[in-house]
Order: structure tokens, then C-alpha cells, then sequence
């Protein structure tokens, strides 16, 4: 009997992955650091209030007028969508010294987002649910990544109990940040100077940001005529956006403007409060006392970023694949939204390369 495919990372690029190589009928095994599938997709609800929905903390949206990949998975899975909210008036905040600015972006000024109900784990879950039973072991960390003379490729790995695995491999899907392969992964034979170095200059995308999501009984912002939407050099968030689910209660969203260095040192409790006056100085009193703050600093998650991903990106990544890589007859593969040249660092970036990864293991 054959080695397995095995593929690194369980995000949706890697479980997209083996439920592709699956419905050719090709044995393969995901292996997943974390204790949860989904990687950078983090859908979760209100400890307290569950029935108020999910809301998602890693990606939200996407486009279907541009990303026909995940528009078409989406339909093929009969997962429901709804339209991103966006009516209404949005507010600048250029200082909390300046009155407000409400401002009315022209028809047609904004591309139409579309949002999953239930989360974009959904789609995470669906896509699962297509693999046979114990295709995903999670809790299993991939150190070494090793290959002989004749191409025989085994993979070393620690345990969620302690315990260390040895796992022999057809070949290596590598569904994981760049920058995360090149600092916990050690290959035999080393890779060449020139592709640790592509891996290290692609930054993880959103490994430097946090994001938080006031959860409220109602989108009351929009009785005001309100999108929800604020741009603000005031802070702490620098982009909020209107997060309610498709029915019932009401969410907003934002991006931080602050540092991953200064939300660290300021702690969670500061940086919390810190959001609530905010959003309580541009919505009024009524955004004051949230049902529920939920909160993912994905600069402090160790399986999504490095220290090299807590300085803030001043320019969109060139994402790719890594440059100068000899994948030795296609024994190790590059997958993963990084390694997208298009939609990088977008949930079609992540099929895109999936769909990419599967094509060179095939040929």
C-alpha cells in the first residue's frame, strides 16, 4: 500500500485540499497544529448569549462579482449568504477633538460583499464534512520534514500529549504562512538560501492585527441612518464595519490602528475599554454597554504568526509562490493563501492555491 498525501495546516486551503485530492479517490492525511480546524477562520458566539449568533474574527466576507472560486464552492455546498450591510451614511473621525464627519458615499461607490450565515467556519465545516473520518489529526505539530536519496519523504511531529510521531509521506502539501514554515519547520536537505528568503519576505496576512466585535441586541446604529462604517485616526480602531448577522441582533466589527507592540503592552482589559468608549463616542450612548466583546489578537497566536509579523505593513504583500523553489519531482508543494499571486491573503487566494497545489501534484 501506497504513503499517503500528507498536507500541512487544516485553514481552508488545506482541507480544501484533501477534499479535492479525496474526490479523486487519493489517500491522504491533514495534520493540524491547533486543537480546531479553520486556521485564520475564527467564527465564534457570545459565551453568555449563543442564540445571538456567530460572528467571525478572522475573514468576513467575500466578492462575487470578483472571486468565482469560492462563489462557485458556495453554491456547489448550498451554504446560505446574505448582502454585507452598507446602507447608509458613514462617519470619519479625524481627531477626538474634531466633531464627527457623516458623510454619503455615491451609489455604485462600494463592491457589493457577501457574508455566510452561520460564520465563515461554515465553509470551513462543509468542506470538511466531504472527508472520510480521521483524514484531519489535529493537535499534531510538524517539525522536520525529511527526504532520502531516493525521494522517500518522512515528516517528524510533536504531539498534542507530549508523545513525538514519525509519518511517511508520498508527498508534502505544504498549507501553511510562509513565514511559518521557515521558522518551525527544519527540512533535510536544508532549503536554499534564496527560498528561505522568499518564505521570510512574504508576511503572514492579518498576523499583525486583532480584531474585536461588540455584539448588541440590535443594529440600532442603523434607525440613525447609519452604515456602520467609520474610518478614524482617533482610535483605538482605525476601520469598523457593520457585523450583524443576517437577522436579530446587531454587531460591530473593527480593525485596530494601534499597534500589535502597543495592544500588548496596553493589555486586553485597556485595549477593550479603550474600544468601547470609542464606539461609544461615535454611535452614542447606547453602543456603551455591549452584550459581549469578543476579541483575537492574531499577532500573539503562535501557530499564525512570528515576531517578524508584528511590524505593521505599510504596503499590500506581493504575494506567490516562493521564489526559486525545486519542489524535487514534486515531493514538497506550496499551498496556502500567501502563495497565491491573486487574491492573496483573501479566502480565494486560499482555494485558488488549492486548486493550484492539487494541478502540480497530478501532472
Amino acid at each position: 500500500m501506497s504513503d499517503p498525501i500528507i498536507i500541512v495546516g487544516a485553514g481552508l486551503s488545506g482541507i480544501r485540499v484533501a477534499s479535492l485530492l479525496t474526490s479523486k479517490g487519493i489517500e491522504c492525511c491533514v495534520l493540524e497544529a491547533r486543537g480546531r480546524i479553520g486556521g485564520r477562520v475564527l467564527s465564534e458566539s457570545s459565551v453568555d448569549r449563543p442564540e445571538l449568533g456567530k460572528f467571525d474574527l478572522g475573514p468576513t466576507w467575500f466578492w462575487p462579482q470578483q472571486e468565482p472560486i469560492i462563489s462557485s464552492l458556495v453554491n456547489e455546498l448550498g451554504l446560505q449568504t446574505f448582502v454585507q450591510h452598507t446602507d447608509g451614511d458613514i462617519l470619519l473621525e479625524r481627531s477626538q477633538s474634531q466633531p464627527l464627519e457623516r458623510h454619503k458615499l455615491p451609489e455604485g461607490a462600494t463592491l457589493s460583499s457577501v457574508r455566510l450565515s452561520g460564520g465563515v467556519q461554515s465553509l470551513i465545516d462543509a468542506v470538511a464534512a466531504t472527508l472520510p473520518r480521521g483524514t484531519v489529526e489535529l493537535g499534531t505539530s510538524v517539525t522536520t520534514i525529511s527526504m532520502d536519496e531516493a525521494g522517500k519523504v518522512t515528516l517528524e511531529a510533536d504531539l498534542a500529549d507530549g508523545k513525538k510521531k514519525s509519518i511517511r509521506a508520498r508527498a508534502v502539501i505544504l498549507a501553511l504562512p510562509p513565514r511559518i514554515v521557515a521558522s518551525r519547520i527544519a527540512f533535510s536537505p536544508p532549503l536554499s538560501t534564496q527560498l528561505m528568503t522568499s518564505l521570510q519576505d512574504k508576511p503572514t496576512w492579518m498576523a499583525g492585527q486583532a480584531k474585536v466585535i461588540a455584539i448588541y441586541n440590535r443594529p440600532f446604529w442603523r434607525e440613525d441612518g447609519l452604515s456602520g462604517q467609520v474610518m478614524s485616526w482617533a482610535g483605538p480602531l482605525q476601520e469598523i464595519h457593520d457585523a450583524s448577522p443576517d437577522s436579530g441582533s446587531g454587531a460591530l466589527f473593527g480593525f485596530f490602528g494601534i499597534s500589535a507592540k502597543m495592544r500588548q503592552e496596553l493589555g486586553k482589559e485597556r485595549v477593550l475599554k479603550l474600544v468601547v468608549t470609542q464606539l461609544t463616542r461615535l454611535f452614542g450612548q447606547l453602543a456603551e454597554k455591549p452584550i459581549s466583546l469578543l476579541y483575537k489578537d492574531w499577532s500573539i497566536d503562535t501557530e499564525t504568526a512570528v515576531d517578524e509579523d508584528s511590524i505593521p505593513i505599510s504596503d499590500f504583500p506581493n504575494y506567490g509562490q516562493p521564489a526559486n523553489f525545486s519542489s524535487g519531482k514534486k515531493k514538497i508543494i506550496f499551498a496556502g493563501t500567501e502563495t497565491s499571486s491573486e487574491h492573496g491573503g483573501h479566502l480565494e487566494g486560499a482555494l485558488r492555491s488549492a486548486e493550484r497545489a492539487v494541478a502540480e501534484l497530478m501532472e
